[in-house]
């Protein structure tokens, strides 16, 4: 099943993103309890499954979920070829009769329903954010691919939300993880969910042509030294931004622009003589791409060097009509580097009469995460712009988010799993699942209720109940109700189908998901937890955190 398309009611829907999912990216015990489900008789039988996690990860209150177009991607064109199910006979024991090789090769998910939370929404512990309904043994063939899809992008779009709620709406956030991250399937993955998460761009250009994500990034360490002098710079000369004239001889200019900055009074004599090769690197990367010069100023010293060189080369395009970007810190004490660099940004455009010079963009790299970012906001900086890789990527803080697959109900029979550990006993039956608003317009609480109790009115007071403590109750009179669940793929249920949303659309309604969260259900330390709990009339049994 490679990146093929399959048509559902007349619409076209294309394979999954990696070419390597197919129905065999599952576990062995699928196969093997699909021969035991056909053997005795029950393969066809009604079942319905949840996928939901138990417990929100990064030590917060939160969880935003990702990862449901690649599961409906999957489901659309799941379909074992021949080969795949040759393979299927020599890895079951030998006793696996013909009989059920012919039934693999017959099913797909044409009889699979999948409803689910929209992608991108803000979602909390035991709340169904997918439900599975078919024929026992397909679903369970899905049970293994859905988990991994949504694992990975969950966690990942929680961790780079958890990363802008930090660094505050107005700064740029881009990731770049993609040398650090587990693989290229892991690397691709990461910038589309980080990107979902709030992230303003990514490094990754695979990344960029296959989801449409902005690209960003300059130049590194190594070309800044492998410069020796300005003498190796040939083609001198620059066209002014509007063409009308030319300078011959950048270089001559930008020396002259060192010259001035280097004996401004206002600045103190604190630049002395600059490093003539990194001089050259900014030099030529300004010669390349004027309209987006944007350079390193760590190689060497960043106060003393880069700064002062930047800010010739800057004032020598400013001569030509050009605007260059700002700089990257990439080491050193980031808060300290950044307003040091402001400072003198400012200094030159009060001294020099460059209007806009004080603006330069600031951008800082160098293993920040969570943390970085927290003690920065709390120091005070002037960074505009962070570049974030290893710990976005590789959610170095928490491996794996920790989601389950459990059947709650078959041939309309509930099903519940218990364990001595509460928190992994699951709730029985088939859901519905809303989310309640109060008249600020935060949500209050989400309730689950059975498939075929009342829903919840507007201005109702709605009794919410606690599912293992019984003396633990609330009242809530709702100003807004909205349904959780929603039907991504009918199957034979003759049901509307939801459109999968565009990337940017997912973005942007998980931006607007976490403002509408209450401050303290996201903030980053002692997070309040968010309710989750059922309607007192049903026997769900609720699901609450509290």
């Amino acid at each position: 099943m490679e990146a093929k398309a399959s048509q559902n009611a007349g619409r076209v829907m294309d394979g999954p993103t990696n070419p390597m999912v197919t129905p065999l990216l599952t576990d062995l015990y699928q196969f093997t309890m699909a021969y035991a489900y056909w053997k005795a008789g029950k393969h066809n039988e009604r079942a319905v499954f949840d996928l939901y996690f138990r417990k929100n990860p990064f030590g917060g209150e939160f969880t935003v979920f990702a990862g449901l177009e690649e599961c409906i991607k999957l489901i659309a064109n799941f379909k074992l070829t021949e080969e795949e199910v040759s393979f299927i006979r020599k890895s079951l024991p030998g006793s696996c009769e013909e009989g059920f090789l012919n039934y693999l090769r017959e099913i797909d998910c044409s009889d699979v329903e999948v409803y689910a939370i929209s992608e991108g929404t803000v979602v909390f512990p035991k709340v169904p954010l997918l439900r599975l309904e078919g024929p026992v043994a397909v679903v369970q063939l899905l049970e293994t691919p859905v988990l991994n899809f949504v694992n990975f992008a969950s966690l990942v779009t929680t961790n780079a939300a958890r990363h802008r709620l930090v660094a505050g709406r107005p700064k740029m956030l881009f990731e770049f993880g993609l040398r650090r991250a587990q693989g290229p399937d892991g690397a691709i993955g990461a910038s589309k969910y980080c990107y979902i998460g709030g992230f303003d761009a990514t490094s990754n250009v695979a990344a960029g042509r296959l989801f449409g994500i902005p690209l960003r990034g300059t130049h590194s360490h190594a070309f800044v030294s492998s410069f020796m002098s300005p003498d190796e710079i040939l083609e001198r000369s620059l066209c002014s931004s509007d063409g009308s004239n030319t300078c011959e001889d950048f270089v001559t200019l930008v020396h002259s622009w060192l010259s001035k900055i280097q004996w401004l009074k206002s600045l103190g004599g604190i630049f002395g003589e600059t490093n003539q090769s990194e001089l050259a690197a900014f030099i030529s990367y300004a010669l390349a791409f004027p309209n987006n010069f944007l350079a390193l100023v760590d190689t060497y010293d960043v106060i003393r060097s880069g700064v002062p060189n930047f800010c010739a080369v800057a004032l020598a395009l400013s001569d030509l009509g050009y605007r260059a970007v700002g700089i990257r810190l990439d080491s050193g004490d980031l808060a300290y580097l950044s307003s040091e660099a402001r400072k003198i940004f400012h200094t030159i455009e009060k001294e020099l009469g460059v209007p806009g010079f004080g603006k330069m963009i600031i951008t800082a790299s160098n293993d920040l995460n969570e943390e970085t970012l927290d003690a920065l906001r709390k120091q005070g900086h002037e960074v505009d712009c962070f570049g974030i890789g290893t710990y976005l990527v590789t959610c170095y803080a928490q491996a794996a988010l920790g989601c389950v697959f459990k059947l709650v109900e078959i041939n309309n029979q509930p099903r519940i799993k218990l364990s001595e550990d509460v928190s992994k006993v699951s709730i029985p039956c088939k859901k519905r699942c809303y989310r309640l608003y109060g008249k600020e317009g935060y949500s209050l609480v989400d309730i689950m209720t059975g498939e075929n109790e009342p829903c919840p009115k507007v201005g109702e007071r709605i009794l919410c109940r606690h599912p293992f403590s019984e003396s633990k109750r609330a009242y809530v009179v709702p100003k807004r109700v909205e349904e959780l669940l929603k039907c991504y793929w009918p199957g034979k249920s003759g049901k509307v189908r939801e459109e999968l949303p565009a990337l940017q659309d997912i973005r942007d309604h998980c931006i607007k998901q976490l403002e509408q969260m209450r401050p303290d259900h996201v903030r980053r330390l002692n997070p309040t937890p968010y309710k989750v709990q059922s309607n007192d009339s049903n026997g769900v049994g609720g699901a609450s955190l509290t």
